[in-house]
């Protein structure tokens, strides 16, 4: 036998040991992080409606009370809801969510009213982090020229203050969404592990009326929960048509917020629940 014909019979027999030692991997090992399952999960409920446990399981390579915690999760944080076998998707239509370009001009009024609200709540020197969308790029328009620093996913932002010298501009890493101008993803969320930041101003794609802020992209609703997680205070931006709106990925609840600016009538259930537990209502 040559030199080369050990070599490969000692690759080829390496490769079989390792893929048996994955194959008794614990599930714990193996499987991926619970948020990048709930991500593919609702990802699936989109494309079918229904998904069944059983389908889980063989997608996902995890045992059946793994799939079944996942879905009591979900179900517990109302994206979907469990039947017999399986689960469907509640409170959002399938499909994709709309592009950036399709709802920047939508209630473009609105949206500068609630912008111009929440930028005079940003002091200088303050470490400011915008979440991704059509408002919130409309606050950063009106912190050019402040003496803050800006941390964002989000390009809508970048486009408006990258040639702005006053503002110290951090952009925060991960995969690009074409669709709405964003970088999202386990890059964004660990770069967000590392901020400490003053105000974060959060955008969402709905507003339940238990208070639940829901979001209906699954990668953009991780980036916001650690946007929530990593900073003093955080103001939700939300216009009338987001309560309820719509979105399936559950992000925070209105009590988690320190203020809420939004244009919606202040009888809204949601509205009402978060006032009654404090949260400061603006209304634009």
């Amino acid at each position: 036998m040559s030199d080369y014909e050990r070599i490969n019979s000692w690759l080829v027999h390496l490769r079989s040991s390792v893929m048996n030692v994955l194959e008794r991997l614990p599930d714990r090992v193996r499987r991926m992080l619970p948020h990048q399952r709930e991500e593919w999960i609702v990802r699936l409920l989109r494309d079918h409606g229904t998904v069944s446990a059983n389908e889980l399981v063989h997608k996902l390579k995890v045992s059946a009370p793994t799939v079944r915690r996942d879905l009591e999760r979900l179900e517990a944080e109302g994206v979907l809801r469990r039947v017999h076998g399986g689960a469907h998707l509640i409170g959002a239509p399938h499909g994709e969510p709309a592009t950036f370009e399709a709802l920047v001009d939508e209630g473009a009024a609105e949206k500068d009213a609630i912008a111009a609200a929440a930028a005079a709540l940003v002091q200088d020197r303050q470490v400011v982090v915008l979440d991704i969308g059509t408002t919130t790029v409309r606050i950063a328009e009106r912190l050019r020229g402040r003496a803050v620093t800006v941390i964002t996913n989000s390009l809508a932002v970048l486009d408006v203050l990258r040639e702005d010298e006053a503002v110290d501009l951090v952009m925060l890493g991960g995969s690009l969404n074409r669709r709405y101008h964003a970088l999202s993803g386990p890059l964004a969320e660990d770069a967000l592990a590392s901020v400490s930041g003053d105000i974060a101003f959060l955008s969402c794609s709905g507003v339940r009326p238990d208070g639940s802020v829901v979001d209906d992209m699954g990668q953009e609703a991780v980036v916001k929960r650690a946007m929530v997680r990593r900073v003093s205070s955080v103001v939700l931006v939300a216009t009338a048509v987001k309560f309820p709106g719509t979105g399936s990925m559950r992000v925070c609840s209105t009590t988690d917020v320190a203020r809420i600016v939004t244009s919606a009538s202040l009888d809204e259930p949601a509205l009402e629940l978060a006032r009654r537990e404090g949260v400061e209502v603006i209304t634009a």
